[in-house]
């Protein structure tokens, strides 16, 4: 096929692997990048060997048709706008906007430009998740009832450079890590209608112990320990709770409950295994073999999902419709608290197809 042309604008950290993969991929090439900070894009242009932009330019660029916007969670409605504009698809990283308000009109400009808007996370097309998503469409559980799905630690002053803005609107453990448990769970059980939940922040302010902002204080202006009731369309109900409060844990990523048996789901963060199972009238859990590739970090395999739609027609996978769905769910466990009643979501979306079997590395079609 041909290679869609791709740019980056955000070229901090996680840029690099964004780089590396694609590099890997049969539908996408990186061509340019592009940073408020003009002397990051120009190190990741160097390293990677593509064209150091402004964002301007980058966005002027006729040859780019789709971007990937790396920016802070903050700036991702702001920018994923300026490209829809610019007449580029878009892929941001998650979560989709900060506000459903910028997220819809984000969806509503692309529907109108016959462009497309996807998001991150795209782990849910790692091996591990399809493997999990393949047991549980070939009945090897049952029918799914129940959940739970678990991301706690005591967040990301003492080791991150720049920590702000997870305790600032926009942040906290929902939106910064709530998304590939969400994204995981909607690939797995379908779409949530109704949510409920209770929220609070433990401590008020947190000091920076890493450097270079070693001694600053953050003032916390986000919910840090959210605990949700998740009640899907499917029937089945699971509990999730995210926290950067919890020092330490042994409860498990994520563990779907069925009528014939349970199943361990590994880290959604990541894309492999393990993945366990234990039918019922057993307590031996037993571990799958992965049924997928994408075992290893495969960051940007929901941008080539844009460029396969692009020119086939058909529907990918991380989509804009997933991501806002994912986005209203965690608005919706916030609203849930501040108003102590359980909140009917106005959005759905389709449940995401499962990659087929036995794909070519690099690949995401037969």
């Amino acid at each position: 096929m041909t290679k869609a042309k791709v740019g980056i604008i955000g070229c901090g950290n996680i840029s690099g692997t964004y780089f590396s993969v694609a590099k890997t991929l049969e539908a996408v090439e990186i061509v340019a990048c592009a940073d408020m900070n003009p002397a990051a894009a120009e190190a990741k242009a160097r390293e990677f060997g593509v064209k150091a932009l402004t964002v301007d330019a980058l966005l002027a660029d006729t040859e780019i048709k789709i971007v990937i916007n790396l920016t802070i969670p903050l700036a991702h409605g702001d920018v994923g706008l300026a490209a829809l504009k610019a007449g580029k698809c878009v892929y941001n990283e998650k979560p989709l906007a900060a506000t459903r308000e910028q997220a819809r009109a984000m969806l509503d400009l692309a529907h109108d430009r016959k462009l497309l808007v996807g998001g991150a996370p795209d782990t849910f097309l790692g091996a591990g998740l399809q493997t999990c998503r393949k047991l549980i469409d070939d009945g090897a559980i049952g029918r799914p009832v129940a959940g739970v799905a678990f991301m706690m630690g005591h967040g990301h002053e003492s080791w991150h450079p720049n920590p702000e803005f997870f305790y600032k609107p926009g942040g906290g453990p929902m939106f910064d890590m709530g998304p590939y448990y969400l994204t995981a769970l909607v690939s797995l059980l379908g779409p949530v209608k109704r949510v409920t939940g209770s929220t609070r922040v433990t401590f008020p302010e947190r000091t920076i112990t890493s450097d270079p902002k070693k001694g600053q204080v953050i003032k916390v202006e986000t919910p840090t320990h959210l605990n949700a009731i998740l009640d899907f369309a499917s029937g089945a109900v699971v509990t999730l709770i995210t926290s950067f409060d919890v020092w330490a844990h042994t409860m498990p990523n994520i563990q779907i409950y069925g009528s014939e048996g349970s199943l361990a789901v590994p880290d959604p963060n990541s894309f492999g295994g393990p993945v366990k199972v234990v039918k019922a009238g057993s307590w031996d859990w037993h571990e799958a073999p992965l049924a997928f590739g994408y075992e290893k970090n495969s960051r940007g395999l929901g941008v080539a999902e844009i460029a396969y739609a692009l020119q086939s027609g058909r529907p990918h996978r991380a989509s804009g419709e997933l991501t806002y769905h994912v986005l209203d769910i965690m608005h919706a466990v916030d609203d849930a608290s501040r108003t102590g009643r359980h909140i009917d979501l106005a959005s759905t979306c389709t449940r995401p197809a499962p990659l087929p079997v036995g794909l070519k590395p690099g690949t995401l079609n037969p």
